[in-house]
């Protein structure tokens, strides 16, 4: 596999969001900041630009280290991987925002754990979440079902980038805050699809 064939990690959070989103992404290349995508990323410059450090309990802690998965063609970096002298490692991925009802960020992490189990041929059973507005970790349990999911999401994002066809937008809540809303234009999406249906309903009407 080459490395164009890879599947970015962020990918993953992108595509669990939002699968429109993701092809704009990394189908078409398209991206736009607002102000949460701005916030996000200064989130990230500052952790990284944090030096290589041990902590007070012990813990290596390295920051913006790449990471990899071969078997799933991943490919990306983890915000903090704490490393414990007892041989566990910790993930640790940093968004600005607080919790929210949809596991994209989840899926994010798990999928960073799968790429250290593959790189350092040991179990991690468990990772974090912090989120900057509340300055708190939330810890996350990397389930069978969260590994299965990055499996599945991995698969259908190649097939949706092999294919070059961009998926139908979701037209709900996660819309108003999508920074790519105006390239996306998830309304008039759904008014030509309430349109194509009614005029398919009238042809079926009239044979």
């Amino acid at each position: 596999m080459s490395n164009d064939d890879f599947i970015n990690l962020s990918a993953l959070n992108q595509f669990a969001y939002c699968p429109r989103r993701c092809g704009l992404i990394y189908q078409e290349g398209e991206f736009e900041n607002n102000q949460h995508t701005a916030r996000g990323n200064a989130e990230h410059a500052r952790v990284d630009r944090i030096d290589h450090v041990v902590s007070r309990d012990g813990a290596r802690v390295e920051h913006a280290l790449p990471v990899w998965n071969d078997r799933l063609g991943l490919i990306g970096k983890c915000d903090v991987v704490e490393f414990w002298p007892d041989g566990t490692i910790y993930p640790v991925e940093y968004k600005h925002g607080p919790k929210r009802k949809w596991l994209n960020d989840d899926l994010q992490l798990a999928g960073q754990v799968l790429c250290l189990e593959e790189m350092f041929k040991l179990p991690v059973t468990r990772g974090a979440i912090y989120h900057a507005s509340s300055r708190r970790r939330r810890e996350v349990e990397i389930t069978t079902d969260l590994r299965r999911q990055v499996t599945e999401a991995a698969a259908e994002i190649r097939r949706m980038i092999d294919s070059g066809v961009l998926l139908p937008p979701l037209n709900d809540a996660r819309c108003r805050e999508c920074s790519l809303k105006p390239r996306c234009q998830p309304e008039l999406m759904a008014a030509k699809d309430r349109q194509r249906t009614a005029a398919n309903h009238l042809f079926e009407l009239e044979s």
